[in-house]
């Protein structure tokens, strides 16, 4: 069963291919009506055989949207993303609704751009990384009348619902680990700030529980670009040598965090007694290191998860009053074998 005239499928074809009438096939199609099982697995052996795939647009005129969620996040290069895509696609495989996905490379006129575009296709809602918005696009999520899920932030004020955590929290738990664990010379590296918000509130948390405990940051490195071993093996050797005298190196990630890891073993440093180490996400992808690097979990698969539940209850309720969500997750530090336990 074929379409020789590599023309647009209709309801008609799967009607004469299937033998019963396009009413019917309608009705099979969009899963509505009192239809037998066996009219039911005739018409969709004849629709999965000739590639019919139903015209959704015509749909979405009548009701103003397509099952469509609109994912917004920065980057898939970044190993958190693909976590989080993964826990929403978990939650929309058993509802009607398909996660699509923009890039915004941290940029605001990017997500500008994105947003409009997607929202142009009258999604059904909205997942969106950050709370940090431009204007316009803070606009544009208030005025569009579909559920939005900003993820991975909770330090700030949401458009609607919000799931993730407090990143300054975050900050704050590492570094009263790294002070009971009895390190004083202490140096952060990680990405030029503007950009990544949430590992700037991580900053700004790690830097204020240190100063509470009489200890400030002894050296700083920041770099542009993406999290890779390779930055992290140049930014440890460089600042080792501007500052030997550092006994715990905090990084921002845990991709980085690899990379001085790595370089400090080769050096032959006793980790965590002379320099302890640690880095933020919780990568499953780095426990085949010679040594487990100090982390903290970001909930990111919870997170997708949360998100996507929002977003299809909602859908699902379709209420004139519908409830926002804040789920704030905790995170939790693995020590590994780069930092003293207290």
């Amino acid at each position: 069963m074929s379409n020789p005239e590599n023309r647009p499928l209709t309801l008609r074809d799967v009607s004469e291919a299937s033998g019963v009438s396009e009413m019917t096939v309608s009705r099979v199609l969009r899963n509505r009506g009192d239809v037998s099982d066996a009219t039911r697995k005739r018409v969709l052996e004849a629709a999965k055989q000739l590639g019919y795939v139903p015209n959704k647009i015509a749909g979405a005129l009548a009701s103003q949207r397509v099952n469509l969620v609109a994912v917004i996040i920065p980057s898939m290069s970044n190993m958190v993303f693909p976590e989080v895509m993964t826990g929403i696609s978990q939650i929309l495989e058993s509802t009607d609704l398909q996660p699509v996905v923009g890039l915004t490379d941290y940029l605001p006129e990017k997500e500008e751009k994105v947003l409009y575009e997607m929202l142009s296709w009258r999604p059904s809602g909205v997942i969106i990384a950050g709370l940090e918005h431009s204007d316009a696009s803070r606009a544009m999520l208030r005025a569009s009348g579909i559920p939005v899920v900003e993820i991975m932030d909770t330090d700030g004020t949401p458009i609607d619902s919000v799931v993730g955590i407090s990143h300054r929290r975050a900050g704050q738990q590492m570094a009263e680990a790294i002070l009971k664990g009895g390190y004083e010379r202490i140096g952060f590296l990680g990405t030029k700030m503007p950009l990544d918000h949430r590992a700037r509130k991580r900053f700004e948390g790690f830097t204020q529980a240190l100063a509470k405990g009489g200890v400030e940051i002894a050296d700083q490195e920041f770099y542009s670009g993406g999290s890779a071993l390779v930055k992290g093996r140049e930014m440890t050797q460089a600042m080792l040598e501007r500052t030997p005298d550092l006994d715990f190196l905090y990084y921002s990630n845990d991709m980085i965090g690899a990379g001085g890891l790595m370089y400090l073993w080769e050096k032959g440093v006793d980790i965590p007694n002379e320099i302890g180490l640690a880095g933020f996400n919780g990568l499953n992808l780095l426990k085949g290191l010679p040594r487990e690097l100090a982390s903290m979990d970001a909930c990111r698969l919870e997170i997708g998860r949360r998100a996507a539940e929002i977003i299809a209850k909602r859908v699902e309720e379709d209420s004139d009053d519908p409830q926002s969500t804040r789920l704030a997750l905790e995170p939790t530090i693995t020590y590994g074998d780069t930092l003293r336990r207290p």
